[in-house]
């Protein structure tokens, strides 16, 4: 029953608004080698941030290219409306998943920012 109701949701969320327009965004958005590019280094970019945070050691460079290449990547309407779009869908995801291990009683504290 539970893997029953797992596909229902993958159903419900695979035809959401959200993911609607993310896959429109990430289509048009990836059909340019260039903005594909970009957006994959930015995202490599944001990990590695991320991992610098939690190493402890801060990077300025590392955070200088990061906001370079996004700062490239607002000013692209196809690659902005992506990031757009993968923000919400991720965000979307996100509450659904902190409504699972609520009803499951897990706390998720660390995965908070």
């Amino acid at each position: 029953m539970v893997y029953d109701k797992a596909r229902e949701l993958a159903k419900l969320l695979s035809t959401s608004e959200e993911y609607k327009e993310y896959k429109e965004a990430s289509d048009k958005a990836f059909e340019n080698e260039t903005t594909k590019a970009l957006i994959k280094e930015y995202h490599q970019l944001q990990m590695q941030a991320q991992a610098s945070v939690v190493s402890g050691k801060k990077d300025d460079a590392l955070l200088e290219r990061l906001q370079k290449v996004g700062e490239v990547l607002q000013l692209n309407s196809d690659a902005s409306r992506f990031l757009i779009a993968e923000f919400r869908l991720n965000r979307m995801l996100g509450d659904v998943y902190k409504i699972l291990a609520e009803a499951i009683d897990i706390d998720l504290g660390m995965l908070e920012g």
